[in-house]
């Protein structure tokens, strides 16, 4: 349903400085414009009032309501005007988890869930201690490590596990909508690599939208060029020259 979203200038609003947006919503969308959201910076477009209100100190001209008015129906790309897939404003929140490694546990047994909360308490962590395991699944599962599932060897006997997990060591990613390969892809390249047993619970994803003007819209400030530099420092010293020996004339 959302079409567009305007970003109005600063300090249009009598006594709030607060950035104000404008949010287009229809159920009757255009062809051309399904699955897509439009961005308008719109925050130069404006003409000062000849006195403040508190805060106020500029309003939308006519101009500048037809200049918003126009960008909008024209749908294009500019400098002030930007079209996005509705999926590259999303990201799935996804929890990673770790194992519960407590010292001195025996790493052949599973714990039921009193003598886990007594480990909790009591017992201590340890990152060279053996995982605490919850769960021994039946023969026949399937190990999925990413999703918590482990493979492990107990008394001989090969067999899929899942860890207790540590509320200390949890953690959150948000991973784009976008994201090639989706969230087990970002997992293994962000988060295996400094974690090898955390997983993911994926009834436990979530799904958000963000949207940040500022990066889109962003305009780095260009850096001066060393020829520029130098000149300032130069200058300075000249203008600097002899005055540390008058310092310490006068404190002598």
């Amino acid at each position: 349903m959302l079409e567009a979203i305007v970003a109005l200038p600063l300090n249009m609003f009598y006594n709030t400085g607060i950035a104000t947006y404008v949010w287009m919503l229809t159920n009757r969308k255009p062809a051309h414009r399904r699955s897509k959201v439009q961005l308008i910076d719109a925050t130069t477009w404006y003409r000062p009032l000849r006195k403040n209100l508190g805060k106020k100190n500029c309003e939308l001209g006519e101009e500048d309501i037809a200049r918003i008015c126009d960008t909008f129906r024209d749908f294009k790309e500019s400098e002030q005007s930007k079209i996005f897939d509705n999926t590259a404003f999303g990201y799935w929140k996804v929890t990673v988890d770790r194992p519960l490694r407590i010292q001195g546990i025996d790493p052949d047994r599973a714990y039921k869930a009193a003598e886990i909360k007594k480990l909790k308490e009591d017992g201590e962590r340890s990152e060279d201690a053996p995982p605490v395991i919850r769960k021994i699944h039946k023969r026949g599962t399937e190990a999925d490590p990413l999703r918590g599932l482990f493979a492990a060897t107990i008394n001989g006997r090969s067999i899929v596990v899942e860890y207790e997990p540590d509320t200390g060591l949890r953690d959150t990613e948000q991973i784009p909508l976008q994201e090639a390969g989706g969230i087990e892809v970002f997992l293994e390249r962000e988060v295996l690599p400094y974690a090898a047993d955390a997983w993911y619970q994926p009834d436990s994803v979530k799904i958000g939208y963000e949207i940040s003007f500022t990066r889109y819209f962003y305009k780095p400030q260009a850096l001066r060029t060393l020829d520029e530099i130098r000149a300032d420092i130069l200058a300075l010293e000249r203008d600097t020259e002899g005055l540390l020996g008058e310092i310490l004339g006068k404190a002598g």
